[in-house]
């Protein structure tokens, strides 16, 4: 840890900075600024405009668009700048994150502070932060077109690939903090690799349900409806049925719903399968923390839910995926070899 303590807090550094921009962009999806900003410049678009004239042209071209002509077309420039604040920040965020990633790694790479392996993996973080940031142009994209919001296929894809980037930086991270883990059992280690899989599923359709704006419906627990497991539109939305679990709106929120009950019973079980076996002192932290972690994440997704996403709830619903993220890669991290 001595030795690299720099890089170290250079990667966890990022991680925090990842964590903030997937917060900010959930405040700019909850409040629908996402579209605002319709002109993307990757330099000159660091600048907000700086007086009313550039704040009319700016408003000029939103009114251009889909969302103003159909949705917000009572909006006047005050409302306008409240949703462009949101969305300017999110992407000033975003590029802070590529200077303060690739600066430091060209300096660590020059005073050869960074090992060959090291190397290897930050140039994958680096193409995964470039590929994020061409994701979240291709999703506005498709908002600009003719329908007032954006592709919650492509919402998932840059929602995701941002959570991929957040455990991956902790990850190198931890080969850096832990350069001496052994394997303890191979059978914990798989049973965690498949959570691992489940939860990000999860937050895949965690992402199809905020795109597609399916927390506003069936806002009833345990039940989608009062007296109903499964509520009927679930499966007449889309032709054919099967499109109703990954395009409808009903059919989203049952597997996210539902989803989540096999999420906490898998990490339940991950927990009950390894008090069977020796663990270390930080195994068993990273299993007590990711057990908590699961229970508080479902019951913000239950409470989200029943009170139909106010933004506070739903924000603290996206940061709890994401620490229970940062849970499940820490525990896979101290198994694994």
């Amino acid at each position: 840890m001595k030795k690299n303590k720099y890089v170290v807090y250079w990667l966890l550094t990022g991680c925090f900075l990842i964590f903030v921009m997937v917060l900010v962009g959930g405040i700019t999806r909850l409040t629908h600024s996402g579209l605002s900003i319709s002109d993307y410049k990757l330099i000159q678009g660091t600048i907000p405009p700086m007086n009313e004239q550039e704040w009319q042209e700016a408003f000029e071209l939103y009114q251009q668009y889909p969302e103003y002509q159909k949705l917000n077309n009572h909006f006047g420039i005050e409302e306008f700048k409240d949703i462009y604040f949101w969305e300017w920040l999110h992407r000033v965020i975003g590029r802070f994150i590529g200077v303060v990633f690739i600066l430091p790694f060209l300096y660590f790479l020059f005073t050869k502070k960074l090992d060959r392996p090291t190397i290897k993996k930050c140039l994958i973080l680096l193409f995964m932060g470039g590929f994020q940031g061409f994701l979240g142009w291709y999703m506005v994209k498709s908002g600009l077109v003719d329908r007032p919001d954006v592709s919650h296929y492509r919402l998932a894809a840059h929602l995701t690939t941002a959570f991929l980037t957040f455990a991956y930086s902790l990850w190198v991270a931890l080969d850096l903090i832990y350069p001496e883990r052994k394997e303890i059992n191979i059978k914990t280690r798989n049973l965690i690799r498949v959570g691992l899989v489940l939860l990000l599923i999860q937050i895949i359709w965690g992402a199809f349900v905020a795109g597609l704006d399916a927390g506003f419906i069936h806002n009833h627990w345990p039940l989608m409806n009062e007296g109903k497991l499964m509520h009927e539109t679930v499966y007449i939305e889309q032709q054919p049925v099967i499109k109703n679990f990954y395009e409808g709106k009903s059919g989203v929120q049952f597997v996210h719903r539902y989803l989540a009950y096999v999420v906490v019973g898998f990490i339940t079980l991950i927990w009950y399968r390894t008090r069977k076996i020796q663990t270390t002192p930080l195994q068993e932290k990273g299993l007590k923390t990711l057990l908590a972690l699961v229970f508080v994440q479902f019951l913000l997704g239950v409470l989200t839910l029943i009170y139909a996403v106010p933004l506070w709830l739903g924000i603290a619903h996206q940061i709890g995926a994401f620490f229970l993220l940062a849970a499940m890669t820490f525990t896979l991290h101290r198994f694994a070899k």
